[in-house]
């Protein structure tokens, strides 16, 4: 151990000291945000004390928000396992121009602006009944967004693996197409579903630009409510919502990353 420490030169330590100082940029800004939301008064600093009480104010005022998020992330989380695993399905099946033309429509929404598509969702669809007022309507753009996220991720799965032999094999002792795709297929793209599903997960309940233009007084969602608390009200209330989104996102990711580990083979 000590050897393998003497033949480190400078250049593993300078590049350790940026990595480090590029993570303390990162991550000591939002620390002292959420920081600021435990504490009594921001503008005195720790001296104040620490308090809970302007998380409980977040709690208060912005459960709903917070519920809404949630449910908008898990149903576009389903939407996009029911069309984008079969799509990417198709495409690792009948590869070709074609395909490739169908996966670079499908990033569209990823290379246009949030607020372009938000926009065009609402000249298209927003007369539609009730449409425009209902938090289906934020779906419908949360969907567009991350589809491609989740196509990406299982096709890049099923392109490394050879689907023909299996599927023919799975045919040959009598397998039907149902139990062919739900028995042989998804089991070898787990690891691609769950990534994807990550993707999808976090993408959808941090997602602002598009949802801001999309969203109504009664469909706020916890980014929208975020930006809200900091023009409106005290900073200590923002920075305890940033807290609180930050407690709601990180074991969401850790339990993804954790299943998606799982899913992978082992060599």
């Amino acid at each position: 151990m000590q050897n393998l420490s003497n033949r480190r030169g400078w250049g593993f330590w300078l590049q350790l000291g940026f990595t480090l100082l590029v993570c303390a940029l990162l991550t000591v800004p939002m620390v002292m945000s959420m920081l600021a939301g435990l504490t009594a008064n921001y503008f005195v600093g720790l001296k104040s004390g620490l308090t809970l009480r302007w998380v409980d104010e977040v709690l208060r005022v912005y459960s709903g928000t917070i519920l809404l998020s949630l449910q908008i992330a898990f149903a576009c989380l389903a939407s996009t396992l029911l069309l984008g695993v079969p799509a990417a399905y198709a495409l690792a099946r009948r590869p070709g121009r074609f395909a490739r033309l169908v996966e670079e429509m499908l990033m569209m929404p990823v290379a246009i602006p949030g607020l372009a598509t938000a926009l065009a969702l609402i000249v298209t669809y927003g007369g539609v009944g009730d449409l425009r007022s209902s938090w289906l309507f934020i779906l419908i753009g949360h969907v567009l967004f991350t589809l491609p996220f989740m196509v990406r991720a299982v096709l890049a799965v099923m392109g490394s693996i050879d689907l023909t032999t299996l599927e023919e094999g799975a045919a040959s002792l009598g397998a039907g197409f149902p139990r062919r795709f739900f028995t042989v297929v998804l089991p070898n793209c787990r690891s691609g579903i769950l990534a994807g599903s990550l993707m999808v997960l976090t993408l959808s309940v941090g997602e602002f630009n598009l949802t801001w233009l999309l969203h109504t007084p009664l469909t706020k969602t916890l980014p929208v409510g975020l930006a809200d608390s900091y023009a409106s009200l005290r900073i200590e209330i923002g920075s305890a919502y940033t807290l609180v989104f930050f407690l709601m996102i990180v074991p969401s990711l850790i339990l993804m990353q954790g299943l998606a580990k799982r899913g992978r083979p082992s060599v």
